[in-house]
């Protein structure tokens, strides 16, 4: 199951309106697909992200721990495979 968020366009805008905590994001092309999934601190992240052009959009959901951002994350990644 995708997460449940709207997408956003993968832009500097975008990436500074991030909150700087914990937290599960997903990029994806233009037309939505899922691309990878990932964790981490979100506006470091998407940074690095907008940096390599690794997307089109992105959506996020934010946790309360790093830990629970990487289990969130598996959980989600295992839908790609």
């Amino acid at each position: 199951m995708p997460l449940q968020k709207p997408w956003r366009d993968l832009d500097r805008r975008t990436v500074a309106s991030a909150p700087d905590r914990p937290g599960v994001y997903e990029l994806g092309d233009g037309s939505g697909t899922v691309l990878a999934v990932d964790h981490g601190v979100l506006r470091d992240e998407l940074k690095t992200v907008l940096a390599y052009g690794d997307g089109d959009r992105v959506r996020w959901t934010e946790t309360h721990t790093l830990e629970q951002a990487r289990e969130l994350a598996a959980e989600h990644r295992t839908r790609l495979e």
